[in-house]
């Protein structure tokens, strides 16, 4: 995958937290696939919430 990611590549058209259409700038790679999100805001909050997340699945390995 490219280091610059597009908007028509992302699996979903609204974002999950907000329900409002997804924008270019705030998109990101989850399990191979590109996720949408309506701002940067709500990106880094998925971000977060997933790392916190594998994190603790790691520790029960």
């Amino acid at each position: 995958m490219s280091d610059e990611l597009r908007i028509g590549d992302a699996v979903n058209e609204t974002c999950p937290w907000s329900g409002k259409p997804i924008a270019g700038d705030s998109l990101t790679v989850y399990r191979g696939k590109v996720v949408g999100f309506c701002n940067p805001g709500c990106r880094d909050k998925f971000d977060r919430a997933v790392s916190h997340f594998e994190a603790a699945l790691a520790k029960e390995e």
